[in-house]
């Protein structure tokens, strides 16, 4: 092992590999082809009993691993919001991945700790957030959702003389949960998983863009964590922060906003208005590798209570050294991550606050104009405002959208998922990549005329 190490070339082999890689990946099928899913076959095998060659393992990823990978990494990949990843930050996560740091503790990785000092101080600014508010480095929102709700939780409690992580749950004080009726299923995981139940929730009626209507909100009060949404899921929209989180901030409620794609448009200048007043929630879940296009994974908890997210994610033991400077493991669930700010970091420096502007901006234009472009086809219906970078699609029946889009999915052009929207089964498609060009547009358009020629037949 040590001599892999010393003579290199089994890291030589994988960049190569690599770049052979990248190469390919913007012009090829965007799902694999039947012939590189039957391949994966080749990775059925008993665990050897003696060591395999290195080289060999390395060989067998690229020669089965790589055509059966779905080419997220392309400009043509709009099913689940997933982004791409720009070159730099892949770069980053390379040296990051021989750095192989721990950033729980300011002793374990100085370099970690300091970038995600920088890099909190550049969202705070990038969101307009007040000056106060924490970060915490996660996997997703799925944990970032998570961890806001768990300072939730502990600030209303708290509020009322209850320490959750003192007494738990049994007999504590009620907590409300109030949110629209198209929350996230990421949100109702943390609510199950918080012991907060979904029986308790409040549901409140939404408006045909999925939107929470302001005026059916229930009153709120200092024991009530409101969930708001920056970008629903299917149509892309924005609950209206600028009104509702007035009314929920009069009465002391805590506010969480979960923005896994959306959140990006506060710091668009075009774009800004969707996210009016978010300012003034209390926390907020983020992506990086979804609308920032950091490799994956990068998750963002931001909190302007860092009292109450130190407090519900504390960590202590004797054997741990804290620091004067940044200690991460406060500010996340786990102790034990790897270090994903590396890669966060050099996206934002790369493209500074005009790049993130012109990026975000970008993907709105691209959904707008293959919202254009395919509703000159007759049989296709836009069925949102597009007012992001989410388009929802339909044909004239259920059967036949759902024939059309299993085969786009067969000519694997471009590739897309479905969903179910007001009661009709449609195709979502999320435009969220660098690489996304108008020809791909054009090419993703022209494969959907395609599919509904001939599933018409």
């Amino acid at each position: 092992m040590f001599q892999e190490i010393e003579n290199k070339e089994l890291f030589k082999q994988t960049q190569q590999f690599s770049l052979d890689y990248l190469e390919s990946i913007f012009n090829r099928n965007v799902y694999p082809t039947e012939e590189a899913l039957a391949n994966l076959s080749k990775f059925d095998e008993e665990l050897p009993l003696d060591s395999t060659d290195a080289k060999n393992i390395i060989e067998q990823l690229h020669t089965y691993g790589s055509p059966a990978t779905t080419a997220t990494l392309g400009g043509r990949y709009f099913g689940f919001v997933c982004g791409s990843s720009l070159p730099v930050g892949l770069a980053a996560k390379n040296i990051g991945t021989f750095w192989d740091q721990s950033p729980s503790m300011n002793v374990l990785s100085p370099i970690s700790n300091k970038l995600e000092s920088v890099v909190e101080k550049w969202f705070i600014e990038l969101f307009n957030l007040p000056k106060n508010s924490s970060a915490g480095f996660v996997s997703g929102t799925s944990i970032a959702n998570l961890s806001g709700l768990i300072a939730a939780r502990y600030r209303i409690l708290k509020n009322n003389n209850w320490d959750i992580n003192q007494k738990g749950l049994m007999g504590a004080p009620k907590i409300r949960i109030v949110t629209g009726k198209q929350a996230h299923s990421t949100v109702l995981k943390a609510i199950g998983m918080l012991g907060l139940g979904h029986e308790n929730i409040e549901w409140v009626e939404v408006d045909n863009q999925g939107r929470i209507i302001p005026e059916l909100l229930p009153k709120l009060d200092s024991n009530t964590i409101l969930i708001l949404q920056a970008g629903n899921v299917n149509s892309g929209a924005f609950d209206d922060f600028n009104s509702i989180c007035k009314k929920a901030k009069e009465a002391n409620a805590w506010i969480h906003i979960d923005g896994a794609f959306g959140l990006w448009a506060g710091a668009v200048n075009e774009l800004k208005h969707l996210t009016k007043g978010m300012e003034n929630a209390t926390s907020w879940a983020v992506d990086g590798h979804k609308t920032l296009n950091t490799p994956y994974d990068s998750g963002i908890i931001l909190c302007a209570d860092k009292e109450a997210m130190i407090a519900a994610l504390q960590m202590s033991g004797s054997y741990i050294i804290e620091s004067k400077e940044r200690d991460s493991m406060f500010y996340t669930p786990e102790m034990s991550r790897r270090s994903r700010v590396i890669e966060l970091w050099a996206i934002l420096k790369y493209l500074g606050k005009e790049g993130i502007d012109e990026m975000v901006l970008t993907f709105h234009k691209r959904a707008t104009l293959f919202a254009k472009e395919v509703s000159k086809i007759a049989g296709f219906y836009v069925e949102n405002d597009v007012v992001f970078n989410q388009v929802i699609v339909r044909c004239d029946t259920d059967d036949l959208t759902e024939r059309v889009l299993n085969k786009i999915q067969e000519l694997r052009d471009c590739w897309l998922g479905g969903s179910v929207w007001h009661g009709k089964k449609v195709m979502r498609v999320s435009i969220c990549s660098w690489a996304t060009t108008e020809e791909d547009i054009h090419l993703a358009v022209a494969s959907f005329q395609k599919a509904l020629e001939l599933e018409s037949m």
